[in-house]
């Protein structure tokens, strides 16, 4: 049993419409998802990633109206890697970065940059052997693109002792100095842990979760694993796109392991993601309520209002 790689990672936004602004546009992401949580109804939900909405490509967003930034701390993902194609590619968005006006720091072969909310963002040449997973952006040439999510980084204490629950139940390999590697079943992940500097408070700007994929057949397996070391698993929660199960890991931070199943097409025609207000079937009695207090969001992709539209039919 071996988890395919990762699934997606979701953030807290405190305004949707400059969220869409920075990850559609500036970063030339796809919109593929226009939703709202499944636990407060009244919050959009978007998903953004790749064309087809790919796992390992998929960075999510629950916003809350004028939520005060937070802080990551201890039990908190504080960074974020994207894959870039080359070195090359970090100079083409070292200047896309400056002439939106966010300012970037330079590594040796990285891009250091936070979004409009302090979210922490590193760019890094990807890993080879991570199939390439692009948005089309009519200013971002292919050659350049972002390629998919490489890697994440968490505060923890004890940060440079060996995690267990990652290395003998999830599969992860342990490096040495904090950093671990997934070499999943069809994507690697890199992760590591940091000490924190302050104490960390939820908010905009920070990480909710991170979710790591899974073959649809072995969810409960993994759920089975995770119970039989001691760790307080929830039940299998039908997220409409995929099944998802969610425990706290030893440091704190919120793990998912989601399915690939049924993927982001089952309610819209794949050339249309995230063109229109998808209501979960759980709310969807909700739909007329919604559809006149939510804010309506601009798709730079097609520069319209996204719709609420009906249900799509295969």
């Amino acid at each position: 049993m071996k988890l395919v790689g990762l699934h997606h990672v979701t953030m807290i936004t405190g305004d949707a419409q400059r969220n869409v602004d920075f990850y559609a546009d500036v970063l030339g992401l796809r919109l593929v998802k226009t939703t709202v949580n499944f636990d407060d109804p009244t919050a959009y939900h978007l998903y953004f990633g790749d064309e087809q909405g790919a796992p390992g490509s998929i960075l999510t967003w629950f916003e809350y109206q004028g939520a005060r930034n937070g802080q990551a701390g201890a039990g908190m993902i504080h960074t974020i890697q994207l894959g870039v194609p080359s070195l090359e590619a970090i100079d083409f968005w070292a200047e896309r970065l400056a002439a939106n006006g966010y300012e970037s720091s330079r590594g040796e072969q990285t891009l250091r940059f936070a979004d409009w909310e302090g979210l922490g963002l590193e760019l890094a040449v990807a890993d080879g052997s991570n199939p390439p997973l692009r948005a089309e952006h009519p200013e971002i040439p292919a050659e350049v693109a972002l390629v998919g999510i490489e890697g994440a980084r968490a505060y923890a204490a004890y940060a440079n002792c060996e995690e267990a629950l990652l290395t003998q139940t999830l599969g992860f390999d342990y490096l040495g100095d904090g950093e671990y590697l997934l070499e999943g079943s069809r994507r690697r992940f890199r992760w590591a842990y940091d000490r924190p500097s302050e104490n960390g408070r939820g908010g905009a700007g920070t990480v909710h979760h991170i979710a790591w994929a899974t073959e649809d057949e072995e969810q409960l397996d993994w759920q089975q694993r995770i119970a039989d070391v001691g760790g307080f698993v929830t039940p299998v929660q039908d997220r409409d796109y995929f099944l998802s199960i969610y425990f706290r890991e030893p440091r704190g931070v919120l793990f998912e392991i989601a399915t690939l199943s049924p993927g982001f097409a089952i309610d819209e025609d794949p050339e249309h993601l995230g063109e229109e207000l998808r209501v979960p079937q759980m709310h969807a009695h909700l739909r007329e309520q919604l559809e006149q207090t939510l804010t309506p969001l601009v798709n730079p992709r097609s520069h319209q209002p996204v719709e609420a539209g009906r249900r799509w039919q295969p």
